[in-house]
């Protein structure tokens, strides 16, 4: 069998995406940063203030590490009262953790994985804040919803998406990228929508490192064929799929 190193594309946001570039090189894999979008503030100290005096003694959800940072930016997470703290993901943990902020998280990295902590299990009258960008899933605020809480957003960040040149999909055939990163339904949709009609090589040869099985669901129906799971949008879990399925 011929194996051909992996030469990745990495769609995140730029500092996280040169991060994934040095590691990734530390382990002598090739990629490139190209940044589909950036992140900017998206709410204020009154507003997050007013929200959890409205809310008392809420269950915090955090949904990425950007709802961590941008939050804390506008009014610093040890000041917010709450009941108890819970974060989507091991990377949102961590980032919790630094602010020196116990968290909650649960084995599935998903809105799936929350709604079955036993902390979520009797929820009835109780406030949930869930702090994330904006737009995004509706399925944990629905299902809280239907146990009896008091659930609210506080959308702490904005994604902020790129005009990137049309003709970039060519360099990047020209890199001889073999590998792309999607880390969310709509970075996927924006990157497909930037290849345009895919040919065979982004459709049939390309390898497609995705953060969970929704996503590669939705890549799948898309029409792409080489689709892997990382079962996390962590850099960890984002390298070791590489690792193990970058060569064929």
């Amino acid at each position: 069998m011929i194996r051909i190193k992996p030469r990745v594309l990495i769609t995140r946001p730029q500092e996280q995406g040169r991060e994934l570039v040095k590691q990734l090189a530390e382990i002598g894999i090739s990629s490139i940063s190209q940044p589909m979008f950036d992140y900017s503030q998206n709410s204020s100290e009154s507003e997050i203030k007013t929200l959890v005096q409205e809310h008392a003694n809420p269950i915090l959800i955090f949904v990425s590490c950007a709802a961590v940072e941008f939050a804390n930016l506008a009014w610093p997470l040890k000041n917010w009262p709450h009941k108890h703290i819970i974060a989507v993901g091991s990377a949102t943990q961590k980032a919790l953790a630094a602010l020196g902020l116990a968290s909650v998280c649960p084995r599935q990295h998903n809105s799936e994985g929350v709604l079955a902590l036993a902390e979520l299990t009797d929820v009835k009258e109780q406030n949930i804040v869930i702090i994330r960008g904006n737009g995004g899933r509706e399925l944990m605020a629905e299902q809280l919803d239907a146990r009896g809480a008091k659930v609210s957003y506080l959308e702490s960040y904005r994604r902020n998406w790129h005009a990137i040149d049309t003709k970039l999909p060519q360099a990047w055939k020209k890199a001889q990228i073999n590998c792309i990163v999607i880390t969310s339904i709509a970075l996927l949709e924006h990157t497909l929508k930037l290849l345009g009609k895919l040919d065979t090589y982004w459709q049939d040869s390309c390898l497609w490192i995705v953060a969970s099985e929704r996503i590669a669901k939705c890549a799948k129906q898309a029409g792409l064929q080489r689709v892997i799971n990382a079962d996390g949008a962590n850099d960890l879990a984002i390298k070791s799929a590489i690792s193990q399925h970058g060569t064929r």
